[in-house]
């Protein structure tokens, strides 16, 4: 079966005539009622998450934020959260140590019971490291961060950018399809890098390949400047909705209340 969206320069010359055509009917396929259940956070964050409410099996979001935010605070409580609900979670950090994540769960004890791979302890073979902890099955994959990991990748591999991260869509997808030990539709959540403007930094294939792309941002400058999580693209929701949250607290993310533009 051909690859969607996805050919190599190598693999771009073919001869049409020997190449098969398939139509599909969504009428004739059939999907496990599973796939539509969402994986929910019990929090408000699941009205935003999808319509109804929650994070679907088998998607991707991908995350950008304002520096300080709590870009991986935010992330890291959802999956806390799915993990308390019984699924299985896993949180792959290119950027802290377990010395970094330590001073996380003594804010956050939630954060203690979570799996984790850092991936400073595999600088030698990333992508084989990955590749193995995925093939294991996880209900839910927060990724911190997509440069992070793509990087240790690519330097191992000598690979250039575009194919490392050609690998990376690969392995998401065969993984958003089942296709491990487990046999789990795994959503994956990654944060990426932004622009020095504030927008997505990445290539369109990578935005096309996910189902939903939001922005932690500060509302205003300062020390009271408020903090939002807002969606701009949301193929299982809105786009557009903002829902305010706190990290002054510690424990939990507290999202004080929701606004629709």
């Amino acid at each position: 079966m051909a690859k969607r969206g996805r050919p190599s320069k190598a693999n771009q010359v073919c001869n049409f005539d020997n190449t098969p055509i398939k139509l599909v009917k969504m009428q004739d396929i059939q999907f496990d009622d599973s796939l539509f259940i969402p994986i929910k956070t019990k929090t408000i964050v699941d009205s935003v998450l999808s319509t109804e409410g929650g994070i679907f099996p088998g998607t991707n979001t991908v995350v950008i934020g304002d520096p300080g935010v709590g870009k991986s605070t935010v992330l890291l409580d959802w999956i806390a959260d799915f993990q308390s609900q019984g699924k299985k979670v896993l949180f792959i950090s290119g950027e802290m140590n377990d010395i970094d994540m330590y001073g996380y769960v003594k804010r956050f004890p939630k954060f203690g019971s979570l799996p984790i791979m850092f991936m400073q302890d595999y600088s030698k073979c990333p992508k084989q490291a990955v590749e193995q902890v995925l093939k294991q099955g996880y209900d839910v994959i927060l990724i911190d961060s997509w440069a992070e990991v793509t990087a240790m990748v690519k330097d191992q591999m000598g690979w250039a950018r575009n194919k490392v991260e050609s690998w990376m869509l690969d392995l998401l997808e065969k993984h958003n399809k089942a296709n491990n030990d487990e046999k789990k539709n795994t959503a994956f959540i990654c944060i990426q890098q932004m622009t020095k403007q504030g927008e997505f930094a990445g290539s369109n294939r990578i935005k096309h390949m996910t189902t939903a792309m939001a922005a932690l941002r500060f509302d205003g400058r300062g020390s009271g400047a408020e903090r939002y999580l807002e969606f701009s693209k949301n193929r299982r929701g809105n786009s557009g909705d903002k829902i305010y949250f706190s990290l002054h607290r510690g424990g939990k993310v507290d999202y004080s209340f929701e606004t629709v533009d």
